[in-house]
Protein backbone atom coordinates (compact mmCIF):
# COMPACT_ATOMS: atom_id res chain seq x y z
CA UNK A 1 0.00 0.00 0.00
CA UNK A 2 1.53 3.34 -1.05
CA UNK A 3 1.67 5.39 2.03
CA UNK A 4 3.82 8.58 0.63
CA UNK A 5 0.62 10.51 0.72
CA UNK A 6 -1.04 11.44 4.21
CA UNK A 7 -3.90 9.47 3.18
CA UNK A 8 -2.03 6.52 1.98
CA UNK A 9 -0.34 6.11 5.17
CA UNK A 10 -3.58 6.40 7.05
CA UNK A 11 -5.03 3.31 4.92
CA UNK A 12 -1.98 1.15 5.57
CA UNK A 13 -1.81 2.28 9.22
CA UNK A 14 -5.43 0.89 9.51
CA UNK A 15 -5.17 -2.39 7.59
CA UNK A 16 -2.05 -2.93 10.14
CA UNK A 17 -4.57 -2.67 13.14
CA UNK A 18 -7.33 -4.56 11.33
CA UNK A 19 -4.25 -7.12 10.57
CA UNK A 20 -3.49 -7.24 14.20
CA UNK A 21 -7.21 -7.74 16.00
CA UNK A 22 -8.03 -10.49 13.12
CA UNK A 23 -7.95 -14.05 14.55
CA UNK A 24 -7.72 -12.75 18.34
CA UNK A 25 -10.07 -14.11 21.01
CA UNK A 26 -10.85 -12.06 23.68
CA UNK A 27 -11.08 -13.88 27.18
CA UNK A 28 -13.53 -14.42 29.47
CA UNK A 29 -13.55 -12.92 32.88
CA UNK A 30 -13.37 -15.11 35.90
CA UNK A 31 -16.68 -13.30 37.23
CA UNK A 32 -18.95 -11.11 35.89
CA UNK A 33 -17.44 -7.22 35.17
CA UNK A 34 -20.19 -4.89 36.13
CA UNK A 35 -19.25 -1.45 34.60
CA UNK A 36 -20.91 1.82 34.67
CA UNK A 37 -20.32 4.32 31.93
CA UNK A 38 -20.35 7.21 33.88
CA UNK A 39 -19.99 11.02 32.93
CA UNK A 40 -22.05 13.72 34.25
CA UNK A 41 -20.77 16.25 31.41
CA UNK A 42 -23.39 15.62 28.23
CA UNK A 43 -21.93 14.52 24.78
CA UNK A 44 -19.25 12.58 25.67
CA UNK A 45 -20.18 10.37 24.23
CA UNK A 46 -21.32 7.75 26.94
CA UNK A 47 -24.32 5.53 25.20
CA UNK A 48 -21.90 5.46 22.11
CA UNK A 49 -19.43 4.01 23.73
CA UNK A 50 -21.45 1.81 25.74
CA UNK A 51 -23.49 0.44 22.89
CA UNK A 52 -20.28 -0.31 20.36
CA UNK A 53 -17.89 -1.64 23.02
CA UNK A 54 -21.01 -3.85 24.02
CA UNK A 55 -21.27 -4.91 20.47
CA UNK A 56 -17.88 -5.90 19.57
CA UNK A 57 -17.61 -7.98 23.08
CA UNK A 58 -21.03 -9.72 21.89
CA UNK A 59 -19.34 -10.11 18.60
CA UNK A 60 -16.53 -11.77 19.57
CA UNK A 61 -18.46 -14.12 21.72
CA UNK A 62 -18.91 -12.89 24.85
CA UNK A 63 -22.47 -12.95 26.90
CA UNK A 64 -23.42 -8.97 27.41
CA UNK A 65 -25.68 -7.27 29.44
CA UNK A 66 -26.37 -3.56 28.66
CA UNK A 67 -28.59 -1.93 31.29
CA UNK A 68 -30.13 1.70 30.00
CA UNK A 69 -30.77 4.09 33.01
CA UNK A 70 -30.47 6.92 31.09
CA UNK A 71 -34.06 8.58 30.77
CA UNK A 72 -33.43 9.29 27.43
CA UNK A 73 -33.33 5.97 26.30
CA UNK A 74 -30.35 6.16 23.93
CA UNK A 75 -28.71 2.97 24.08
CA UNK A 76 -32.03 1.28 24.06
CA UNK A 77 -32.44 3.02 20.48
CA UNK A 78 -28.98 1.75 19.27
CA UNK A 79 -29.75 -1.53 20.29
CA UNK A 80 -32.80 -1.47 18.08
CA UNK A 81 -34.90 -2.52 21.26
CA UNK A 82 -38.52 -1.18 21.91
CA UNK A 83 -38.71 1.24 24.77
CA UNK A 84 -42.30 2.60 24.41
CA UNK A 85 -44.11 4.29 27.79
CA UNK A 86 -46.27 0.93 27.95
CA UNK A 87 -43.16 -1.63 27.74
CA UNK A 88 -41.38 -3.25 31.36
CA UNK A 89 -38.23 -1.34 31.39
CA UNK A 90 -35.25 -1.05 33.83
CA UNK A 91 -38.82 1.74 35.29
CA UNK A 92 -40.46 -1.17 36.69
CA UNK A 93 -37.57 -3.33 38.16
CA UNK A 94 -36.54 -0.07 40.24
CA UNK A 95 -39.67 0.90 41.46
CA UNK A 96 -41.95 -2.37 41.18
CA UNK A 97 -39.58 -4.67 42.12
CA UNK A 98 -39.83 -6.55 38.84
CA UNK A 99 -37.63 -9.28 38.23
CA UNK A 100 -34.85 -7.96 35.19
CA UNK A 101 -35.30 -11.54 33.75
CA UNK A 102 -38.91 -10.07 33.01
CA UNK A 103 -37.59 -6.79 31.34
CA UNK A 104 -34.32 -7.63 28.98
CA UNK A 105 -34.59 -8.07 25.25
CA UNK A 106 -32.02 -9.74 22.60
CA UNK A 107 -30.56 -7.48 20.36
CA UNK A 108 -31.72 -8.22 16.84
CA UNK A 109 -28.36 -7.36 15.47
CA UNK A 110 -25.87 -8.96 17.48
CA UNK A 111 -26.05 -12.45 18.51
CA UNK A 112 -24.88 -12.88 22.66
CA UNK A 113 -25.66 -9.01 23.37
CA UNK A 114 -29.43 -8.16 25.70
CA UNK A 115 -30.55 -5.01 26.96
CA UNK A 116 -32.86 -3.76 29.63
CA UNK A 117 -34.41 -1.00 27.92
CA UNK A 118 -34.76 2.64 29.92
CA UNK A 119 -38.93 4.48 28.71
CA UNK A 120 -40.04 7.56 29.13
CA UNK A 121 -41.48 6.76 32.95
CA UNK A 122 -37.15 7.04 34.40
CA UNK A 123 -37.44 10.24 34.10
CA UNK A 124 -40.06 10.61 37.28
CA UNK A 125 -38.09 7.66 39.16
CA UNK A 126 -35.91 9.90 41.00
CA UNK A 127 -38.67 11.29 42.96
CA UNK A 128 -40.27 8.20 43.21
CA UNK A 129 -36.80 6.40 44.77
CA UNK A 130 -36.44 8.57 47.54
CA UNK A 131 -39.10 7.28 49.52
CA UNK A 132 -38.39 3.51 48.58
CA UNK A 133 -36.27 1.01 51.21
CA UNK A 134 -32.84 0.55 50.24
CA UNK A 135 -33.06 2.94 46.97
CA UNK A 136 -29.26 2.57 46.34
CA UNK A 137 -29.20 -0.59 46.36
CA UNK A 138 -32.30 -1.86 43.96
CA UNK A 139 -30.16 -2.19 40.92
CA UNK A 140 -27.23 -4.17 42.66
CA UNK A 141 -30.29 -6.56 44.52
CA UNK A 142 -31.84 -7.16 40.72
CA UNK A 143 -28.41 -7.66 38.72
CA UNK A 144 -27.87 -10.34 41.77
CA UNK A 145 -30.86 -12.45 41.02
CA UNK A 146 -31.02 -12.15 37.80
CA UNK A 147 -27.80 -13.49 37.94
CA UNK A 148 -28.85 -16.78 39.80
CA UNK A 149 -31.80 -16.91 37.52
CA UNK A 150 -29.62 -17.47 34.63
CA UNK A 151 -27.67 -20.28 36.46
CA UNK A 152 -30.72 -21.82 37.68
CA UNK A 153 -32.05 -21.94 34.32
CA UNK A 154 -28.99 -22.91 32.75
CA UNK A 155 -27.74 -20.13 30.44
CA UNK A 156 -24.72 -19.24 30.23
CA UNK A 157 -23.31 -16.11 32.41
CA UNK A 158 -22.65 -12.86 31.95
CA UNK A 159 -19.31 -12.00 31.24
CA UNK A 160 -20.23 -8.56 30.72
CA UNK A 161 -22.38 -5.75 32.42
CA UNK A 162 -22.47 -2.27 31.15
CA UNK A 163 -24.59 0.45 32.87
CA UNK A 164 -25.55 3.07 30.73
CA UNK A 165 -26.27 6.51 33.09
CA UNK A 166 -27.51 9.54 32.74
CA UNK A 167 -25.55 12.99 32.63
CA UNK A 168 -26.15 13.98 35.82
CA UNK A 169 -26.10 12.33 39.56
CA UNK A 170 -29.06 11.15 40.74
CA UNK A 171 -30.09 8.60 42.59
CA UNK A 172 -30.19 6.78 39.35
CA UNK A 173 -26.32 7.57 38.69
CA UNK A 174 -25.86 6.32 42.63
CA UNK A 175 -27.72 3.16 42.16
CA UNK A 176 -25.42 2.12 39.16
CA UNK A 177 -22.11 2.91 40.78
CA UNK A 178 -23.60 0.91 43.67
CA UNK A 179 -23.87 -2.08 41.08
CA UNK A 180 -20.48 -1.90 39.62
CA UNK A 181 -17.49 -2.85 40.62
CA UNK A 182 -15.60 -0.68 38.07
CA UNK A 183 -16.36 2.64 36.32
CA UNK A 184 -15.60 3.67 32.79
CA UNK A 185 -15.19 7.06 32.05
CA UNK A 186 -15.60 8.69 28.57
CA UNK A 187 -13.59 11.71 27.88
CA UNK A 188 -14.50 14.06 25.33
CA UNK A 189 -10.95 15.79 24.04
CA UNK A 190 -11.24 19.27 24.66
CA UNK A 191 -10.72 21.26 27.88
CA UNK A 192 -14.53 21.22 29.22
CA UNK A 193 -13.74 17.97 30.11
CA UNK A 194 -11.22 17.58 32.02
CA UNK A 195 -13.26 20.50 34.43
CA UNK A 196 -16.22 17.89 35.30
CA UNK A 197 -13.40 15.21 35.57
CA UNK A 198 -12.58 16.69 39.08
CA UNK A 199 -16.06 16.87 39.94
CA UNK A 200 -16.50 13.40 39.14
CA UNK A 201 -13.81 11.75 41.14
CA UNK A 202 -15.07 13.26 43.97
CA UNK A 203 -18.48 12.20 43.59
CA UNK A 204 -17.02 8.63 42.72
CA UNK A 205 -15.09 9.05 45.94
CA UNK A 206 -17.96 9.67 47.84
CA UNK A 207 -19.62 6.39 47.15
CA UNK A 208 -17.01 4.75 47.22
CA UNK A 209 -16.64 5.92 51.14
CA UNK A 210 -20.78 5.46 51.98
CA UNK A 211 -21.91 3.37 49.60
CA UNK A 212 -19.46 0.91 47.73
CA UNK A 213 -16.23 0.57 48.59
CA UNK A 214 -14.99 -2.14 45.86
CA UNK A 215 -16.17 0.39 43.23
CA UNK A 216 -12.50 1.91 41.33
CA UNK A 217 -12.38 3.88 38.25
CA UNK A 218 -10.96 1.07 36.08
CA UNK A 219 -10.95 2.48 32.60
CA UNK A 220 -10.83 5.61 30.48
CA UNK A 221 -11.35 6.53 26.92
CA UNK A 222 -10.63 9.03 25.02
CA UNK A 223 -13.34 10.23 22.60
CA UNK A 224 -14.47 12.26 19.92
CA UNK A 225 -10.69 12.91 19.01
CA UNK A 226 -9.70 15.08 16.22
CA UNK A 227 -6.23 14.27 15.51
CA UNK A 228 -5.51 18.22 13.22
CA UNK A 229 -5.97 20.35 16.64
CA UNK A 230 -3.69 21.25 18.80
CA UNK A 231 -5.94 21.22 21.46
CA UNK A 232 -7.09 17.93 21.47
CA UNK A 233 -3.74 16.41 21.45
CA UNK A 234 -2.69 18.43 24.75
CA UNK A 235 -6.28 16.69 26.44
CA UNK A 236 -4.89 13.43 25.72
CA UNK A 237 -1.36 13.82 27.14
CA UNK A 238 -2.99 15.42 29.85
CA UNK A 239 -5.21 12.74 30.43
CA UNK A 240 -2.63 10.18 30.29
CA UNK A 241 -0.30 11.64 32.56
CA UNK A 242 -2.61 11.82 35.32
CA UNK A 243 -4.28 8.40 34.77
CA UNK A 244 -1.29 6.83 32.88
CA UNK A 245 -2.75 3.17 34.39
CA UNK A 246 -6.51 3.76 33.14
CA UNK A 247 -6.12 5.59 30.30
CA UNK A 248 -6.40 2.74 27.10
CA UNK A 249 -4.36 2.87 24.03
CA UNK A 250 -7.06 2.71 22.11
CA UNK A 251 -8.56 6.49 20.68
CA UNK A 252 -12.10 7.22 19.28
CA UNK A 253 -12.06 9.64 16.69
CA UNK A 254 -14.39 12.06 15.50
CA UNK A 255 -16.43 10.02 13.15
CA UNK A 256 -19.34 10.35 10.64
CA UNK A 257 -20.02 6.59 10.87
CA UNK A 258 -20.15 6.35 14.62
CA UNK A 259 -23.07 9.59 14.57
CA UNK A 260 -25.28 8.01 12.06
CA UNK A 261 -25.20 4.82 13.14
CA UNK A 262 -28.04 5.54 16.34
CA UNK A 263 -30.39 6.97 13.18
CA UNK A 264 -30.78 3.45 11.94
CA UNK A 265 -31.03 1.62 15.16
CA UNK A 266 -27.65 0.12 14.96
CA UNK A 267 -24.72 0.18 16.57
CA UNK A 268 -21.37 1.09 14.89
CA UNK A 269 -20.48 -2.36 14.64
CA UNK A 270 -23.14 -3.64 12.83
CA UNK A 271 -24.00 -0.26 10.84
CA UNK A 272 -20.28 -0.19 9.31
CA UNK A 273 -17.59 -2.41 10.79
CA UNK A 274 -14.83 -1.72 8.13
CA UNK A 275 -15.28 2.28 9.53
CA UNK A 276 -12.12 3.75 11.44
CA UNK A 277 -15.10 4.34 14.28
CA UNK A 278 -16.19 0.22 14.39
CA UNK A 279 -12.15 -0.23 14.49
CA UNK A 280 -11.56 1.51 17.54
CA UNK A 281 -14.10 0.58 19.64
CA UNK A 282 -13.14 -2.86 18.25
CA UNK A 283 -9.55 -2.38 19.61
CA UNK A 284 -10.84 -0.55 23.08
CA UNK A 285 -13.27 -3.74 23.81
CA UNK A 286 -10.07 -6.10 22.83
CA UNK A 287 -7.71 -4.13 25.71
CA UNK A 288 -10.96 -3.56 28.17
CA UNK A 289 -11.22 -7.68 27.73
CA UNK A 290 -7.66 -8.26 28.27
CA UNK A 291 -6.97 -5.92 31.30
Amino acid sequence: MDDSSPLGRELASEARRREKLLGTSLPKPTNTRIMTISNQKGGVGKTTTTVNIAAALATAGLQVLVIDIDPQGNASTALNIDHRAEVDSIYDVLIDDVPLADVVAQCPDVPNLICAPATIHLAGAEIELVSLVAREQRLRRAIEVYGQHREQQGEPRLDFVFIDCPPSLGLLTVNAFVAAKEVLIPIQCEYYALEGLSQLLKNIEMIQKHLNADLAVSTILLTMYDGRTKLAAQVAAEVREHFPDQVLDAVVPRSVRVSEAPSYQQTVMTYDPSSSGALSYQEAAAEIASR
